[in-house]
């Protein structure tokens, strides 16, 4: 269960006007609305994801942008890695909620824990 998915919903709406393709060109219009109502959370996160991963972001990258860990109070994160996690809290809002979450590209495969503790994983 995605917690914020209302929230995530909105900002992905809010966002097509502002994304552009050279290669897709007028074609892009053709993939919105990305998530639409009705649409599972788990749906919604995969629709998002895929945008990501097929935009040219790495599988765990596009994962550590949707799901960040906790970041913001962990003290003895080192700084790069704090730098990554400030850098993309700006450009795109944490998907929070669930305990674990597991994901492949049927070549890769990995797994992150809900940054908020709210289960038990």
């Amino acid at each position: 269960e995605i917690n914020t998915l209302r929230g995530n919903y909105n900002w992905m709406r809010a966002r097509e006007k502002g994304v552009h393709s050279p290669l897709l060109g007028d074609d892009l219009q053709k993939i919105w609305p990305l998530i639409y109502p009705g649409q599972s959370d788990s749906a919604s996160f995969d629709n998002a994801l895929e945008l990501l991963v097929m935009s040219g972001y790495s599988l765990a990258h596009a994962m550590m942008m949707m799901i960040p860990e906790a970041w913001e109070s962990h003290t003895q994160m080192d700084e790069k890695r704090r730098a990554f996690y400030e850098y993309h809290a700006a450009m795109m809002e944490p998907w929070d909620g669930p305990a674990a979450v597991a994901f492949t590209d049927g070549r890769q495969i990995g797994a992150t824990l809900d940054r908020n503790g709210l289960r038990p994983a």
